[in-house]
């Protein structure tokens, strides 16, 4: 008659209490007089016992046969503990030397649970690093370009597999660079497919970035598309007039392809792209310091920027150089970096995408094109894909990457699958973390990009070490 809790094993991956369950029924027995079990007093209460039995048992089997991430979901990542590794990792990267100054944001669950900064923003001028410090966040410009481009897809007003010469006859004429013949010229052949819109997204469009590529880099160079006194219109005309690095949908390669997604906002809105994206999304959300140009009265909270040499010395480089872009209105508003912000500004944006496109009742975008925006695009047939990988183990959706696996070793970034995230050349990081319901930011102002280790070690700090029983 005892074997009912025992028979729930095989469905309980958590059964180290049973045994003690039947345990405690044979002692019940053992101590009691039988000749009273048949009355109703000790009927009644060995039936309570049973039943509390399979209380446990039932409760524990619920608990015990969730997934990791419905598991992970109902813990908290940042605790007592968790809050002195960061403090501990950020501290140690500023008493070293290794960076002037840093700060980090964690919301989970909807609660502000971390925030501190150490270290200067100037620290030529001893001014601390603090909460409202305007920093320059580069490419984390890109995930709030591709918010602006999907509010309109939400409108219907474009497919993402639609050409992008549809709305750009500047990229109908396209070619892709094979070489140079005999005579120094450049080889050119028709692309095998259109540039999509989809190839924008996810940085598949061909594009090439870099002007030490042998013989094309020439060409990108005389072109200077991103020259800041370009306006869209003419940085799309110059892109359209240079030969592609590769085939469209052929690799995955870093470049401009965000500045193009600025471009098509501007072109199928009817709108500048400036205003497009202050409109949609930045006021909506309260982003009111999340900006191209810093005015004056707000230049004494602009951080430095530092550059570390090959010796690992800090060097404050000169406002001039800098911060020019920040300081004039120039015809260039780019898509693909170009903003500055602060820590409570980003962390607006970054709470309405783990919120799937509403914070504070604004509604940004709709939760199944958060979720489009934040699930893998590329193929398993796109082998080459620049340093994504050094990334972790992730794919890339429409402008964030996207982790796919946890990580396999210590060395790799830490992080959760599902989490989608970028950074930026300064080496600023932000990510979200549906699972937990985790938003972090983190603000730094270092050249060149993250030569310490620090995004990996913040990552570890607020996760933990990595486990390899945890993989």
């Amino acid at each position: 008659m005892w074997e009912g809790p025992i028979d729930q094993v095989g469905k309980c991956k958590n059964v180290s209490f049973i045994p003690t369950v039947d345990l405690l029924l044979k002692i019940y027995l053992s101590n009691m007089n039988l000749n009273m079990i048949e009355s109703n007093v000790h009927i009644n209460k060995l039936a309570r016992f049973i039943i509390v039995g399979f209380l446990l048992i039932n409760a524990a089997c619920k608990e015990s046969n969730k997934s990791p991430e419905e598991s992970k979901s109902s813990s908290v990542i940042i605790d007592n503990l968790a809050i002195s590794r960061i403090d501990s990792t950020l501290k140690s990267f500023v008493d070293s030397g290794k960076i002037a100054g840093v700060s980090a944001l964690i919301y989970e669950k909807d609660k502000e649970v971390y925030f501190n900064a150490f270290g200067y923003a100037d620290r030529e001028a001893k001014k601390p690093m603090a909460r409202n410090t305007i920093v320059q966040i580069y490419s984390m410009t890109k995930p709030i370009t591709g918010t602006a481009l999907m509010t309109l897809y939400e409108d219907g007003a474009f497919d993402l597999d639609d050409p992008v010469s549809k709305y750009a006859p500047e990229f109908a004429n396209m070619k892709v660079y094979e070489g140079e013949d005999a005579s120094g010229n450049p080889v050119l052949t028709d692309p095998k497919r259109p540039m999509t819109i989809r190839d924008l997204t996810r940085h598949t469009a061909g594009f090439g970035r870099n002007a030490d590529i042998p013989g094309l880099g020439l060409l990108i160079k005389e072109a200077d598309a991103l020259n800041r006194n370009n306006t869209l219109v003419e940085m799309a005309q110059k892109m359209g007039e240079t030969p592609l690095y590769f085939h469209p949908g052929e690799q995955w390669e870093y470049g401009p392809c965000v500045d193009v997604q600025a471009f098509m906002v501007e072109r199928i809105s009817g709108q500048p792209y400036g205003e497009y994206v202050r409109e949609n999304v930045l006021d909506p959300l309260g982003m009111k310091e999340t900006r191209y140009y810093v005015p004056e009265y707000d230049r004494g909270r602009f951080s430095a920027m530092y550059l570390q040499n090959d010796d690992g010395v800090l060097n404050q480089l000169p406002d001039e150089e800098a911060k020019s872009d920040y300081f004039n209105h120039w015809p260039l508003t780019r898509g693909g970096s170009g903003l500055t912000s602060t820590l409570d500004n980003y962390m607006r944006f970054a709470r309405m995408m783990v919120h799937e496109g509403t914070l504070d009742s604004v509604t940004i975008l709709k939760p199944e094109t958060v979720k489009l925006m934040s699930t893998n695009h590329l193929a398993d047939s796109i082998e080459k894909r620049s340093f994504l990988p050094s990334k972790g183990q992730v794919g890339f959706g429409i402008d964030f990457a996207v982790r796919l696996r946890p990580p396999v070793s210590r060395e790799e970034n830490n992080g959760v699958v599902g989490e989608f995230f970028w950074d930026g050349a300064a080496s600023t990081l932000f990510w979200i973390d549906p699972v937990n319901e985790l938003t972090a930011v983190l603000f730094v102002q270092l050249f060149p990009y993250d030569q310490i280790g620090l995004h990996k070690s913040f990552r570890d700090a607020v996760y933990g070490p990595f486990r390899a029983d945890q993989h």
